[in-house]
């Protein structure tokens, strides 16, 4: 089965992600925290990670550029969900290895179900909002 790891501080957030994608059929392991997202990460070696940019202990970008350049994380396919709205954040996020960047006041789950089965069936292909 798929495993997918969502880390964002959001606790409503991480219920409807995670909710979302069992119901898809995806195995979900949810992380509170950058810290607690690389531990978990390490542990579990998910399929792909949903990732929030603004967490407690350790920020999503520095998440990421952990997770990227670890030879064990770095080919982990990471989506990054986040209420930063500049354009700055998103291409800093992609450039450090996301495949995808959308923006929390403005997606819905259906687009987040339909990136990961793209990521997860075609490769790193991405779309933003």
């Amino acid at each position: 089965m798929t495993r997918i790891v969502v880390a964002d501080d959001d606790r409503m957030f991480r219920k409807v992600a995670e909710t979302t994608l069992r119901r898809q059929g995806y195995d979900v392991a949810t992380a509170s925290d950058g810290e607690e997202a690389l531990q978990l990460i390490r542990s579990e070696r998910p399929d792909m990670i949903v990732l929030d940019l603004i967490m407690p202990k350790l920020q999503g970008f520095d998440v990421l550029t952990i997770l990227k350049q670890d030879a064990l994380t770095s080919a982990i396919p990471v989506i990054v969900l986040s209420s930063l709205t500049q354009e700055q954040d998103k291409q800093e996020a992609l450039d450090l290895g996301a495949v995808a960047y959308f923006n929390k006041t403005t997606f819905s789950m259906s687009e987040l179900v339909k990136q990961v089965e793209n990521t997860l069936t075609k490769g790193h292909k991405s779309c933003q909002s």
